[in-house]
């Protein structure tokens, strides 16, 4: 937190002052006297063993522990003190600073929908990695409702809770939300904690593990995970034990590459056969490859961190879940939509007015471009915006207007383009879903 400028007044200099002094009141000082009461306690142990049965001994040496652990306990009681009041402070500073109020809403849109927003904690938590706290606040959640308003299940993809097949076909190709038990979801995310780790580490064979056990679904969804994989093993490989730091033997260094390459390239080829050849055509530079066409294919500064976040994306989308967590882009969107809705909100009440219409607002939100998930489309015809209930339909030969228009135009079961000469019939015409 960087301290405010004196010449303009702020709400948030007393709030800088107590941070500051909160930084200054930690438990190092507290964990400093307890060990010194530990070390106290075993020198008196170790002289009462050696003093054996003399009681003199003994009582002199529990005498003379007396006062000094009396000193550090009454140490570490004021250490405690001065962190509790330096807390104390910097709360009382951050209500001033930041004075709750109430939001301009006459209505709570997720007031019969706690159930739903402990749904969302609870998986927020388990795609942070906090195990342990989706655990209790889970626990504790189910405890404070009832039994018919929580359900601990979760969203799957599929309809099974086997990341490994993809049923979405028999659907028509549309997802739905099933069920997945709370602990086969964690069992899942923490795979998923355990092959970034290794990732971290440089050590890419459970994350190839996992991609080949997973290939056909990844396949169907048009990754190249497993691939991007396999090429930075070689390349890891080709580095040689002097980079890597594997064991120098014959399935490392640039022999150990061109062994490896034979062996998994060979299923890759029909998607990536260009890159291959351009990584099995460095071999013959091997011995100068940063002054090689192919020196760029080398350079892996970032490839760790890249193919992690390949992963953790390719992952969540098996799970048929974002890559980003709900929550926080709900919240995040919320923040930045908050402040010109409550300014709307204040305008229309000091003119009297009403805002009636639920569906839209009267203004644009600004969200960021990495918010926006679903495009737009207006219909060319009616000028309207297109909704759920009336959704962009494509017409066989190609030109999309909203349901309402083609319904407008259609004759029967027959209709005529408005842009083109072509005609087509209703049931040839395709709901798009943006």
């Amino acid at each position: 937190m960087s301290e405010p400028d004196d010449e303009t007044p702020s709400p948030f200099k007393p709030l800088y002052l107590e941070a500051e002094r909160m930084k200054k009141r930690t438990l190092q000082t507290a964990i400093d006297d307890v060990d010194e009461v530990i070390k106290l306690l075993e020198h008196a142990r170790a002289q009462v063993v050696e003093a054996e049965s003399d009681s003199h001994s003994i009582s002199r040496t529990m005498a003379t522990l007396q006062n000094p652990v009396k000193d550090r306990l009454d140490a570490i009681n004021n250490d405690l003190k001065e962190v509790n009041k330096a807390q104390k402070g910097f709360g009382k500073a951050l209500d001033q600073a930041l004075p709750r109020q109430e939001l301009p809403m006459e209505t709570d849109a997720m007031a019969n929908s706690q159930d739903l927003i402990n749904r969302a904690i609870v998986m927020h938590f388990l795609r942070e990695g906090q195990f342990d706290v989706a655990s209790t606040f889970l626990r504790e959640s189910e405890q404070k409702a009832a039994p018919s308003n929580m359900t601990p299940s979760l969203v799957d993809v599929d309809g099974d809770d086997d990341m490994n097949r993809d049923d979405d076909e028999k659907n028509g190709g549309m997802r739905n939300e099933i069920p997945l038990s709370f602990h086969s979801l964690q069992d899942k995310f923490a795979n998923m904690y355990g092959i970034l780790s290794e990732l971290k580490n440089h050590n890419l064979v459970p994350a190839i593990e996992w991609a080949s056990s997973n290939s056909e679904p990844l396949e169907a969804k048009g990754s190249s995970i497993e691939f991007e994989l396999v090429k930075l093993q070689y390349i890891w490989l080709f580095k040689g034990p002097a980079v890597n730091g594997l064991p120098d033997d014959e399935s490392n260094g640039q022999n150990g590459a061109y062994q490896y390459g034979r062996q998994h390239f060979a299923r890759f080829r029909s998607r990536h056969l260009k890159e291959i050849l351009q990584l099995c055509g460095a071999l013959a530079f091997r011995s100068n490859i940063e002054q090689s066409p192919y020196a760029k294919l080398f350079q892996i500064d970032s490839a760790f961190e890249d193919v992690a976040l390949c992963f953790t994306r390719d992952f969540c989308s098996l799970l048929g879940l974002s890559t980003e967590s709900p929550l926080y882009v709900a919240v995040t969107a919320g923040a930045i939509a908050l402040p010109p809705r409550i300014k709307y909100t204040n305008y229309l009440r000091m003119r009297r007015m009403e805002w009636t219409t639920t569906d839209e607002l009267a203004y644009e939100t600004p969200l960021p471009s990495s918010m926006i998930y679903h495009p737009i489309f207006v219909c060319p015809v009616s000028k309207a915006q297109t909704t759920e209930q009336n959704p962009p339909m494509m017409l066989p030969c190609g030109h999309v207007i909203s349901r309402e228009s083609l319904t407008n135009i259609t004759r029967g079961i027959k209709f005529k383009c408005p842009y083109c000469p072509q005609e087509g019939y209703m049931r040839d015409a395709i709901r798009i879903t943006l």
